[in-house]
């Protein structure tokens, strides 16, 4: 299935909103039953729905922690979309994330893959400091 602004739009929006929702049977929306989601590309793949929503509740601090969200859509290539979100958490601000996120979509319109590339202030931009 190829993927189009709006779908994949709406799709982040979803994302935005289970996050923000209590529990996590909302994610059926979002993954197929067997999806994978990767916090980054060097992170071992947690697979499938149930692995996934643990990570959710395990990951956040609650549906009401405070934050604000916004996303670009960068590029959609077939089932493919990528997007460039900036998460701040906190009010004041205690962390704030510029994430790349790279969606593979199935036919239904849900993720098969999901994989972040995280950076957030002070992190090294090479692998050693000369």
């Amino acid at each position: 299935m190829a993927i189009d602004r709006d779908a994949f739009t709406a799709w982040i929006d979803g994302y935005e909103r289970s996050w923000r929702s209590e529990g996590t049977e909302h994610l059926r929306t979002l993954f197929t039953e067997d999806a994978g989601y990767r916090h980054s590309p060097y992170e071992e793949t947690i697979t499938g729905l149930p692995a996934i929503a643990r990570d959710w509740e395990d990951g956040r601090e609650g549906h009401d922690e405070v934050f604000t969200m916004s996303a670009e859509i960068i590029a959609i290539d077939g089932n493919t979309g990528v997007a460039r979100v900036a998460v701040i958490y906190g009010e004041p601000m205690t962390q704030d994330y510029l994430d790349l996120w790279i969606v593979h979509f199935g036919p239904d319109g849900r993720a098969t893959l999901f994989e972040e590339w995280p950076f957030w202030p002070d992190q090294p931009w090479r692998a050693k400091e000369h």
